[in-house]
């Protein structure tokens, strides 16, 4: 993806990479140098609280992290659901 360098050295992520992260405004990143590139890691300061909630369509309870939540795996989403009763 092109991107390019803003007044100030900013640079605005493409809402693709910022959704697929899950990452919103005020969230940091480490940044460094790896082999001529910049490589920009998000810090996972905040934890995201995945809930059950009931689907507006099915009627069924469906795990839920948010609309802005990024994909999870299928181990992810057995480690979470290992800590509802």
């Amino acid at each position: 993806m092109k991107m390019k360098l803003l007044t100030g050295g900013r640079v605005v992520l493409p809402v693709q990479i910022r959704r697929k992260l899950g990452l919103r405004t005020g969230d940091s990143l480490d940044t460094r140098v790896e082999d001529g590139r910049i490589v920009l890691t998000p810090r996972r300061d905040r934890s995201r609280k995945a809930s059950i909630v009931v689907d507006p369509v099915a009627r069924h309870p469906v795990l839920s992290a948010g609309s802005d939540a990024p994909l999870l795996s299928g181990k992810q989403v057995r480690a979470i659901l290992s800590e509802f009763p």
